[in-house]
């Protein structure tokens, strides 16, 4: 593999050029403000995946500025592997803390997802429009089916998991829609909202998590008191 080849993906970039996608690249500032306020919500709280996953939040941030402003293989997998791991990271911490499942079976759990997402990529990649993000319409999907079956355990997590979704699948129709409507745009594009919405899912899903693991500490603390 060669990992200094170019990659031309985007509406904005017209060439080689470092700064080809200057509103694609400095809007990558949205996941490390909402890694920056995440970090200041839970510091202190007791909660390592929380600080795990803010952590994977700015990496996106760095990893995404990388890819659009040098537009190579390499940069393309420092983009791509911290949302991956920040999709595993999340799916253990829900498996462990929202089900409380075990260890073992919160890990095979998250697990599942691999050929989750390998069945249903092939799907979507079928369809006009989906197949350009057709890695990531499956994780809409999977947390709509989380905040479905939470609906009566924890209800408050599942609406926070629904606006998640919802705001995920808002900001998939501005990267999948981004070539369609260049010449609309003027060359701008529309990846730049899937950076600034996809920052405000992902700093809020992990305020759900935030909030339901507080919700349990506080259950928790009458009965302890007795």
């Amino acid at each position: 593999m060669d990992w200094t080849r170019t990659i031309d993906a985007y509406c904005e970039r017209t060439d080689a050029g470092y700064w080809s996608e200057p509103v694609n690249a400095v809007t990558n500032a949205a996941f490390l403000i909402a890694a920056f306020v995440m970090w200041r919500r839970t510091r202190g709280a007791g909660l390592p995946l929380a600080g795990v996953l803010v952590v994977i939040l700015a990496a996106i941030g760095v990893g995404s500025f990388l890819f659009h402003t040098h537009a190579t293989v390499w940069a393309a997998m420092a983009d791509v592997v911290p949302i991956g791991l920040f999709i595993l990271v999340y799916l253990f911490a829900a498996n462990r803390h929202f089900w409380q499942m075990p260890l073992w079976l919160a890990l095979a759990a998250t697990a599942a997802f691999v050929p989750y997402a390998m069945l249903l990529t092939p799907l979507f990649r079928a369809l006009p429009v989906f197949e350009v993000s057709a890695f990531y319409w499956p994780v809409p999907l999977l947390i709509l089916g989380h905040a479905a079956a939470l609906s009566r355990r924890a209800p408050a997590t599942a609406r926070g998991l629904a606006l998640g979704a919802g705001i995920l699948v808002a900001s998939l129709v501005f990267r999948s829609l981004d070539e369609s409507l260049c010449a609309a745009t003027g060359g701008l594009g529309t990846h730049f909202l899937w950076h600034v919405l996809n920052g405000l899912m992902l700093g809020w899903m992990i305020e759900v998590y935030r909030r339901h693991m507080a919700a349990d500490a506080g259950a928790a603390a009458p009965v302890a008191a007795r």
